[in-house]
């Protein structure tokens, strides 16, 4: 029979249920009875006993809010019983104690990347456009059209030709509502010129002028980031001229980045242009001549401590922080145990498993730093009358997530259990192998750009409710919490978790299953669906309170 609850951690007073579970049940768990008071629906969490107000919630260990009114045991947790709460943290000197996980079957094991002259390993070859300012967005879109067109990166031409049936329906007067519109096909393009350029990728934005100066600081530092990417080979910004991010400024960025950068880098300024149709042919003209180049490149041999995987939650439910995150931080753990890279973002999403990161915090300048940053970020916040505990979205709480707290608990198990080695900002990049933590929002888009800016070469992506989020440059890997996702939206799913739900498969044997997944993804022998899709988004942070 499916087991049908699970407490997460020992301390906790709460139960999760697994499925629907009616009022009136009878649950028994290691050998105690509990009576609900409520209709539990699967995702969702119970109290173990009665709770008087203001007594504290704990769930995976730690302080996740506090009962606002008595609540009898077997009772549903909800927003109107249940408020948020977290503990204060500190600095305090701990000397954490790490097990590494068994890496035996990953031990001398390769993915095919490509090399780069500094010794970091892409896992594609791409062609990055880049704009210093929104007014050039419409001429990027221009020459995506054309390029992608032409050169076969174009996802597919289903929907075109839907459009066209509709269109041949229309002039025949037929009723359009009910007419089959199903095209064979693949989405994947089997027709490019360049067969060793795995796209050409587009960072449109709404920065580079019109905001403050800070703000066009922070782009152009990401910019230079995303030029400087271990899976770009080849650049081209398209400038207008009289913007406050000017050229100068990102090609000065770009060499504070990376001193010894020299990957090929085109410069197009359309106030000193003869034309559009002249910037827009020139751009274009030479762009190709550097396609040409980089397809000359290829993949070959790089040790797993090559990896550096980007770890992010969006969409979630009330069975991430169980299934997909602990799996997902498995993974976590092997590859750093292995020598690689991970990093873990999303500072409002950390809400209350800030003192367990701390005491992992092998340096004291770095444990200070990430208080600093949360800190102040919160306060950011709060002084627009919002704050972390404001995180959780109408889906998340939909599906369980009831306080930021327990978000943040669930989304931290992402980076697994090993020592924290460095504490970065945005744009700052991974340099330490281990676990990075990287101040981002929790917003899908903004962290994800913002890990990729740090280095991130693979992004896991764990989501309960589904979400198409992927990334320009760092190909995003989506894995689904529950079975039922997986199914449902298999069209953008990479990987289903659902197995731990069902009991199974363990933790571990997901984790390493998610590794496997992404060495064959680093090689470009499997191609997540994000990429499938052009799932290509890209927010910059403006460091203003973005949650």
């Amino acid at each position: 029979m499916k087991q049908q609850v699970l407490q997460v951690h020992p301390k906790d007073n709460v139960l999760v249920a697994l499925q629907n579970l009616k009022r009136g049940d009878r649950i028994l768990w290691k050998k105690e009875s509990y009576l609900l008071n409520d209709d539990i629906p699967a995702k969702h969490k119970f109290f173990m006993h009665d709770m008087q107000p203001d007594e504290e919630v704990i769930m995976y260990g730690v302080l996740v809010g506090k009962a606002q009114y008595f609540i009898p045991g077997g009772g549903l947790m909800n927003t109107s019983n249940t408020k948020h709460a977290a503990a204060p943290f500190a600095y305090r000197p701990y000397q954490y104690q790490w097990h590494p996980p068994d890496i035996a079957r990953f031990a001398g094991r390769t993915f095919n990347g490509f090399h780069r002259k500094d010794g970091r390993v892409g896992t594609a070859n791409y062609w990055l456009f880049m704009p210093t300012v929104f007014c050039e967005n419409r001429n990027l879109d221009v020459i995506r059209e054309a390029l992608h067109t032409q050169l076969g990166y174009e996802v597919s031409d289903k929907y075109k030709q839907k459009t066209e049936l509709l269109v041949e329906l229309y002039k025949k007067g037929a009723d359009i509502s009910a007419a089959p519109l199903e095209i064979s096909g693949s989405d994947v393009p089997t027709h490019r010129l360049f067969k060793h350029v795995d796209g050409i990728k587009f960072l449109n934005h709404q920065g580079g002028c019109g905001g403050t100066r800070q703000d066009a600081a922070i782009l152009g530092r990401l910019l230079a980031a995303y030029a400087d990417h271990p899976n770009v080979s080849g650049v081209t910004i398209l400038s207008l001229g009289c913007q406050n991010l000017q050229t100068k400024q990102l090609l000065d960025d770009i060499k504070k980045h990376n001193p010894g950068f020299d990957k090929p880098l085109y410069v197009f300024e359309q106030q000193q242009s003869q034309s559009e149709e002249q910037l827009i042919t020139e751009a274009i003209r030479s762009t190709f001549g550097g396609l040409i180049e980089i397809d000359k490149l290829r993949r070959t041999p790089a040790g797993l401590d090559k990896l550096c995987i980007g770890v992010k939650c969006g969409g979630s439910d009330g069975f991430s922080g169980i299934s997909a995150n602990p799996a997902v931080g498995y993974c976590s753990d092997l590859v750093v145990a292995l020598g690689g890279k991970v990093l873990l973002a999303e500072f409002p999403e950390l809400c209350g498993s800030e003192q367990g990161l701390i005491d992992r915090t092998i340096e004291e300048d770095a444990a200070k730093k990430f208080i600093h940053l949360m800190t102040t970020y919160n306060e950011s916040a709060h002084r627009v009358g919002s704050g972390f505990e404001m995180n959780p979205s109408p889906g998340n709480i939909k599906d369980g997530l009831i306080t930021d707290a327990i978000k943040s608990a669930g989304a931290a198990k992402k980076g697994g259990t090993s020592p924290v080695v460095d504490v970065l900002d945005y744009t700052e990049p991974a340099t330490k192998p281990g676990l990075n933590l990287v101040c981002t929002p929790g917003n899908d888009v903004e962290a994800t750009t913002g890990k990729a800016a740090s280095g991130a070469t693979l992004i896991l992506f764990t989501t309960g409710l589904g979400t198409p989020t992927g990334n320009p440059v760092c190909p995003t890997i989506k894995v689904a919490t529950h079975s039922a996702l997986a199914r449902r939206m298999g069209d953008i799913i990479d990987i289903d978790t659902g197995g731990i739900i069902e009991g199974e498969k363990t933790i571990e044997q997901m984790g390493e299953e998610i590794l496997e997944y992404c060495i064959r993804a680093a090689s470009g022998e499997v191609i997540p669906k994000a990429v499938q899709l052009n799932q290509d988004d890209f927010i910059p942070w403006k460091r203003g309170v973005s949650l």
